[in-house]
């Protein structure tokens, strides 16, 4: 057996190692803490501010807060555009023990459709136990005086109110105010491009048509906002603080309710339009396009069944006429005249053979008058009260197509009349270069002709219409028509008080036309008003014994040609191809207040003195009341005075019986709808 090796140790050489190893040791952990220590001090003093606000953010959020929507009255204070309680049933399943029994028990309290049931139980699995859920989002009146009796029988279940849009006059008004509904893709899209999103963060509807789009950024009003702390799973625990939203302001429009309900009085039954205007200010009085439709429709969301009803309607509800172009007719043969007296092409006492129709020389197309033996000799003032087409046919081909529509642009047609509507169509002043710019071919001689008695291409809008016969009526003062009268806005004082102010918009005047003779303009005018009041001008019988003295022109637009040896019965041609009657009146004679523009399509027979002029002298009646109003009347001369204004629209008892109806009629609307 071999010896034992005995191995002797260095006790000094491992105290040596051990003091090493403590040492580098120590030295980690010495390095170790002073990198904790930094890093707390870069968490705790250094980047102090940056981690409160991400601790905060999750901890604190902001609540957006939407702004009530501005209110729409008519001239006289009544309101059209309202935001009405809407009242729904919510339910917060955390707070309910057996959600599916007491969806069942409700539902058949409140009769709520198995539809409706089911899209709250697939609303249910996408959002929290603790936030609320629509079980229906529209209740009646009754629903709500039902569960109120009932509601302590189903905890975690409440009636919510919101405000939503209402129009209490329904079709009477919603080419005018359009309406709002709920923000889209596009509407989302244009709201980000404009820099305007976060205004609308607690916004479900924005203004599509009408006022309520033109003015949206009005209305809508400015955002508020709700601080609250929430916990780890995003329940609110309190409100921390409480930014109010600022409400739009509310809009008083020139609209006339009782006028725009005379309108529509007028024109039941027919397909067409009424412009209405105040040819001192461009004030909008009544504008109405019949058939329409009700904008309450779209506030909620209209179903695909009534949508498509009112796209494929052959009577095209959809579409605003007071805006879309007509051919003119005969009712711009007063600018014609007083285009001819500014050229030196004819006088007052021009006279013209008629003899039932025109030629033009070494051509056998005969341009036909409106009375097939003809009128015989005829002056300016006759050709216009009695319309005759031969007239202004040579008229029209002496001064050529470039002088017309020079002066014609002049007036506005062709253009945009800067209405504050975004739906407004420009209609079409035809031109030489138009023609070879729209189609590439020239201009042919016979279409003069056409233009001369407001056919061949020429278009324009009832509201260009009464536009142009607003500068007529002024002597070449050109009036921007428009809705919009004044805005009221609410603001608080020092002491918190809060106050309305209102402010009335004003409104620049285009460029005004100047003639070489203001002769001309009272000569026009004049044969007007030859057309109303003497026998058997084309306007008399429509405004025959008139307390109000009055001046129009009628017109008859053709809408389906007819051949050279056919005659034009409107009972044997189809209902798409008759006639349009036209008219424009104004009154009274001196001093106008107020001036109409009527269109009414496919009129079964007659004219536009027949069948516009009555309408127009309806909407007249209305605006005059009981008011006896004659040339040399005293109140006559007390309407230039702009602070009279308001006194003489509506005087009397007639006034508040009338209002009396507005508020009636109102509320059984509020009950159908």
């Amino acid at each position: 057996m071999a010896p034992r090796r005995v191995v002797i140790r260095n006790h000094t050489a491992e105290a040596n190692l051990f003091a090493r190893r403590t040492f580098i040791t120590l030295c980690g952990v010495i390095v170790l803490l002073l990198l904790l220590l930094v890093n707390i001090y870069n968490l705790q003093v250094s980047s102090y501010e940056k981690y409160q606000t991400r601790s905060n953010s999750n901890r604190i959020k902001l609540l957006p807060v939407a702004p009530n929507r501005g209110l729409i009255y008519d001239r006289n204070g009544v309101l059209l555009a309202d935001n009405k309680p809407i009242y729904s049933l919510e339910i917060i399943p955390e707070d309910v023990e057996d959600i599916k029994a007491t969806v069942k028990a409700v539902s058949e309290l409140l009769s709520i459709s198995e539809d409706r049931q089911t899209k709250f139980f697939k609303a249910m699995k996408r959002k929290r136990r603790f936030k609320p859920i629509d079980l229906h989002s529209r209740l009646s009146d009754q629903q709500v005086a039902l569960f109120s009796v009932n509601q302590h029988k189903f905890t975690g279940v409440f009636v919510n109110a919101r405000l939503k849009r209402y129009y209490p006059f329904g079709d009477l008004t919603t080419h005018n105010l359009g309406y709002v509904a709920r923000i889209n893709r596009k509407d989302a899209n244009k709201l980000e491009l404009e820099g305007k999103a976060d205004n609308y963060a607690a916004t479900y509807a924005i203004g599509k048509l009408g006022i309520e789009r033109y003015y949206e950024d009005v209305l809508h009003g400015t955002i508020g906002h709700q601080e609250v702390e929430i916990n780890n799973q995003g329940r609110v625990i309190r409100t921390l603080d409480y930014t109010p939203p600022q409400a739009g302001k509310d809009l008083t429009l020139t609209l006339d309710i009782e006028l725009q309900m005379i309108a529509k009085r007028a024109l039941s039954g027919k397909r067409g339009a009424i412009v209405a205007m105040d040819p001192r200010s461009g004030e909008v009085l009544a504008m109405y396009s019949n058939p329409s439709y009700d904008g309450n429709l779209f506030v909620h969301g209209i179903s695909t069944k009534n949508y498509s009803k009112l796209l494929k309607s052959k009577d095209l509800p959809l579409i605003n006429r007071s805006l879309q172009g007509y051919p003119p007719a005969s009712t711009v043969k007063p600018f014609l005249a007083l285009t001819g007296l500014e050229e030196n092409i004819i006088t007052p006492e021009t006279r013209v053979w008629d003899p039932g129709f025109f030629q033009l020389p070494g051509l056998p197309n005969k341009y036909r008058d409106w009375k097939p033996w003809g009128h015989g000799w005829v002056t300016l003032t006759d050709a216009i009260e009695h319309s005759c087409n031969v007239y202004f046919y040579k008229l029209a081909l002496e001064l050529g197509i470039t002088k017309i529509s020079t002066m014609m642009e002049r007036f506005g047609f062709g253009d945009y009349t800067g209405i504050d509507l975004h739906e407004e169509s420009d209609g079409i002043m035809p031109s030489i270069a138009w023609k070879r710019a729209r189609y590439n071919k020239p201009w042919y001689t016979g279409e003069t002709l056409s233009v001369g008695i407001g056919q061949s291409y020429w278009t324009v809008t009832p509201l260009q219409l009464a536009q142009a016969l607003t500068t007529l009526v002024n002597h070449g003062e050109r009036k921007i028509p428009h809705l919009l009268k004044s805005t009221t806005e609410i603001t608080k004082d020092e002491q918190g008080i809060a106050h309305d102010i209102n402010t009335d918009v004003i409104y620049e005047e285009k460029a005004p036309i100047e003639l070489s003779q203001k002769k001309h303009w009272d000569t026009v005018l004049k044969a007007m008003h030859n057309t109303v009041q003497k026998f058997g001008a084309t306007g008399h019988k429509a405004f025959k014994g008139t307390t109000y003295d009055a001046a129009g022109k009628s017109g008859s637009a053709q809408v389906a040609s007819i051949k050279q040896d056919e005659e034009y019965d409107a009972e044997s041609t189809s209902e798409n191809k008759r006639d349009n009657a036209m008219f424009i009146a104004f009154a009274p004679y001196k001093n106008p207040e107020i001036v109409v523009a009527v269109a009414i399509e496919n009129v079964a027979k007659g004219g536009g003195g027949s069948n516009a002029g009555p309408v127009a002298r309806q909407i007249m009646d209305q605006y005059f009341g009981n008011r006896v109003i004659n040339a040399q009347s005293t109140t006559l001369q007390k309407a230039n005075n702009k602070n009279a204004v308001a006194s003489i629209n509506h005087t009397g008892h007639s006034h508040s019986v009338s209002l009396m109806t507005i508020e009636q009629s109102a509320q059984r609307q509020q009950e159908n709808n």
